[in-house]
């Protein structure tokens, strides 16, 4: 493992773990990984309004439930912490104070009545409502009486007021910023903690980080960032910026258009393997990486898989769409290559309802419910589907419509008579020949002879048996319930006619 290689993750602890954090914190861990470093989690704390009790430790299980482990971070030590900012205020009053010896910041002693009027007026006459820098050459006696007057303040960048700047990124080049456009960013509020920017510099410098990886949102404020690595004369990181996750009409993902916390996502039935798998192609792709056979530019990837595949500077710079239908699609394939045995285990918080609908303590038994799993495990997008897709076999009593028997213009005798046949049919079967293939004999054997029409009879016993439109094929449903069941909701499908 190289010890050059340091990768953060930096959250605020501000709820519950965004779709987006999560594709973050995979290509910190891709990126980590296949240089061969270590992932630091890092919690950035320091907006104390927007703090949300127990967060952190959310956040930690979340991404051990998706299988991301970090190497150092608060719930792990280190030799860099401490790994929560608030944590760290010395360290940044100690940083800001050698920086104004450099004439690299400034105290200003502004009050926010002043900066909100000032910022009105600028607007006014159509001006960027940047600091106007008032405090920027204040004498050194001025400041000596203001701080012996308590007067409250925070300490800003001093930005060259000429020039350009060339930022760096790592999937764009060189960025060329104009410094007269850049605003004397604040620093160290009045209350002493740092903003999200100094913050972030100080720490990734003093915890040795390599790469850091970023939202695009960030470009705008890149070049502020070199400024202070050069004003106290650090080496920058390498730095990544990731596009943003768009929905499909292009805009920014937010929580007003659904559920987008991975935690939402756990609850909805999605597994951590298609939620990691599904979040590496929204902005990178294995066919793009050397790494990978050509052969087999497959999207269905495992996490090692990845690891072996994945090169940072194949990364994209177009923003990411988020598609559920994909997402969808990656759930119900994986659900399809895992073993029922598993498959029941994660199914059965989902089925509480389901077994509330049934006496019949053989409904309730572990082998029954396995097997009815199994009847849908083919068609199942979403663990949560599965209480709506099994409830009718467990329910005692089907409830449907007559009319829902009644296969195209048969009238409702024929299909009562049809139904009778087939009652009889299976009637015939014995319980220890009752399965799949002697019901789907038996009954497709007796259509054939008499040359009658499939659907004349398959679709009342599908409805009988299941009560709906939709459902896996009547053999298959006939085997799981048992004769029993079978011939009492056939029996009772013909009362309803």
């Amino acid at each position: 493992m190289s010890t050059n290689i340091r990768v953060r993750f930096a959250p605020s602890p501000t709820g519950f773990l965004h779709i987006g954090g999560l594709r973050a914190v995979l290509f910190d861990y891709l990126i980590a990984k296949t240089l061969g470093g270590k992932l630091i989690l890092r919690i950035e704390d320091t907006d104390k309004k927007r703090q949300v009790a127990g967060a952190v430790e959310g956040l930690i299980n979340i991404l051990d439930w998706v299988g991301i482990k970090f190497d150092e971070g608060p719930h792990l030590g280190g030799e860099f912490g401490p790994y929560i900012q608030s944590e760290r205020k010395e360290i940044y009053k100690e940083h800001a104070e050698a920086l104004l010896k450099k004439s690299g910041a400034y105290r200003c002693f502004c009050s926010e009545d002043r900066l909100k009027k000032m910022r009105e007026e600028r607007q006014a006459e159509k001006l960027p409502p940047r600091y106007d820098r008032v405090c920027r050459n204040l004498s050194e006696q001025d400041i000596i009486e203001k701080l012996a007057k308590n007067e409250p303040f925070v300490i800003r960048q001093k930005i060259p007021e000429s020039g350009e700047i060339i930022a760096h990124d790592e999937l764009r080049g060189g960025i060329k910023f104009a410094v007269q456009d850049l605003d004397d960013q604040v620093l160290i509020k009045t209350d002493g903690l740092p903003t999200y920017q100094f913050a972030n510099v100080v720490d990734d410098h003093l915890m040795k980080i390599s790469h850091v990886l970023r939202g695009d949102e960030w470009i705008p404020s890149f070049p502020k960032n070199i400024l202070l690595y050069q004003g106290f004369n650090w080496e920058p990181p390498k730095f990544i910026h990731l596009t943003l996750t768009l929905n499909k009409e292009g805009s920014k993902l937010s929580k007003r258009q659904g559920d987008i916390a991975v935690e939402d996502f756990r609850a909805k039935g999605y597994l951590p393997e298609p939620l990691l798998n599904f979040c590496v192609l929204q902005g990178w792709h294995p066919s793009a990486s050397d790494k990978a056979p050509k052969e087999k530019t497959d999207e269905i990837l495992s996490l090692d898989q990845m690891v072996e595949y994945f090169d940072f500077k194949d990364m994209g710079t177009s923003p990411a769409i988020f598609d559920v239908a994909k997402l969808d699609y990656f759930n119900g394939f994986y659900i399809r290559e895992m073993s029922l045995e598993k498959l029941t285990k994660l199914c059965l918080p989902f089925l509480g309802e389901n077994l509330k609908l049934t006496a019949d303590s053989k409904k309730q038994e572990l082998d029954y419910i396995q097997k009815v799993i199994g009847l849908e495990q083919e068609r199942l997008k979403k663990l949560a589907e599965i209480g709506e897709l099994t409830a009718f076999m467990f329910a005692d009593d089907l409830q449907y419509e007559s009319k829902l028997l009644i296969w195209k213009k048969i009238t409702p005798e024929q299909i009562k008579i049809n139904l009778q046949t087939v009652f009889e049919l299976l009637e015939k079967i014995s319980e220890a020949e009752w399965n799949k293939k002697n019901i789907e004999e038996v009954i497709m054997g007796y259509i054939k002879t008499q040359k009658f029409k499939v659907g004349d009879y398959l679709w009342p016993m599908r409805v009988a048996l299941t009560g709906r439109e939709a459902s896996p094929g009547p053999f298959e449903v006939a085997e799981v319930l048992g004769a029993a069941e079978c011939l009492k909701r056939i029996n009772q499908a013909i009362k309803k006619l």
